[in-house]
This record gives C-alpha cells, sequence and structure tokens, in this order.
C-alpha cells in the first residue's frame, strides 16, 4: 500500500500556507506606508525647523533702520516692519543690507537687496522645496519696535506646511537702548 497525501489534506496546507503569506504580506505592506509616511513627515519637520531658524537667526540680528532706506517711512528707525496682512518681514540685516522674508504662491520666499536700499532687491529665492507647501505664514503680535520705550524688540513667526504648525518668538540680539 502506498502512503501519500490526500486531497483533502492538499487543499487544506494549501489554504493555510496561502493565508499565513496573505497576512505576512498585509502587515509588510502596512509597515511599508508607515515608513512613507515617517520619512514625509520628517523631512516636512526638518524643512520647517530649518526655515524657522534661518529667519531666527537673521531677525535677531537685524539693525534699526537709522537712514530710513529699507524700511518705509513708517518703519523708519525701526527694527522691522511688517505688510497689513502680516504675511512679510522686511528688516536691515547685521550686514546693512535690506532683507525680507515672505510668502507667495504657498513658497516661503527671501529676498535681499544689493545695499541698504528696498529699492535695490535682487530676485527672491526659496526657502522650502517645491514639494512642500507653505499654507500659512504670520509674523506677531509685534513686540516693542521703536527706540522710545524700554522694551526689548520681539516678534513672533507662525508657520504651517503641510499640515505641520510651528511657532517661534524672538528678540533681537542687541539690546535696544535709547542713544
Amino acid at each position: 500500500m502506498k502512503r501519500g497525501f490526500t486531497i483533502i489534506e492538499i487543499l487544506v496546507s494549501v489554504a493555510i500556507f496561502s493565508v499565513v503569506t496573505l497576512v505576512a504580506l498585509g502587515i509588510f505592506n502596512l509597515t511599508l506606508r508607515s515608513q512613507r509616511q515617517s520619512l514625509a513627515d520628517q523631512q516636512i519637520i526638518s524643512q520647517a525647523s530649518y526655515v524657522m531658524e534661518y529667519m531666527s537667526r537673521a531677525v535677531r540680528m537685524a539693525r534699526k533702520d537709522m537712514p530710513g532706506s529699507c524700511l518705509t517711512v513708517f518703519g523708519a528707525a525701526f527694527n522691522y516692519e511688517t505688510n497689513p496682512q502680516s504675511d512679510r518681514i522686511r528688516f536691515l540685516n547685521y550686514q546693512n543690507i535690506c532683507q525680507e522674508f515672505f510668502l507667495e504662491g504657498g513658497r516661503l520666499k527671501e529676498r535681499k537687496s544689493s545695499d541698504s536700499s528696498a529699492a535695490n532687491f535682487l530676485q527672491p529665492l526659496s526657502l522650502t522645496s517645491p514639494g512642500l507647501t507653505v499654507s500659512a505664514f504670520k509674523i506677531g503680535p509685534s513686540g516693542s519696535w521703536d527706540q522710545q520705550d524700554n522694551d526689548q524688540p520681539r516678534v513672533t513667526f507662525y508657520l504651517q506646511i503641510s499640515g505641520a504648525s510651528l511657532q517661534t518668538t524672538i528678540s533681537q540680539r542687541n539690546l535696544d537702548v535709547r542713544r
């Protein structure tokens, strides 16, 4: 008498093997999707952190626009000024160059002048990659701007980029003293 497997035994073993394989493939697929999402979130946070740190460092080192060529007449002798929508900030950087950060077309951009005048702005450069969308960039509430008080100038940045929200408040590095 020959010994072997019956058709029922083979069908049951193939069914069990198929179920185990499908479960393993489902877990593998879920793990792969989770890893992709984690990498995308990490890229968003990394770029948003870089942008916030870059802008913070630049504004922290801002100087008063004493000649009044970078800021408008309203902002003359201030540390910085924003537009009415609070999505643009302009200041005189530590190298005496007029500089601004603003939101345009879902991208955060930077524009620098060739000198201390706002009339000589160069082409804007994007601070965020094309794959990321900046849905909100707000500046405020403002701290002390002028030299007529004893408060240290400060500014708050709020940034919403591809679902991640960041906010930071910075103050000017140099003391705001009356001269």
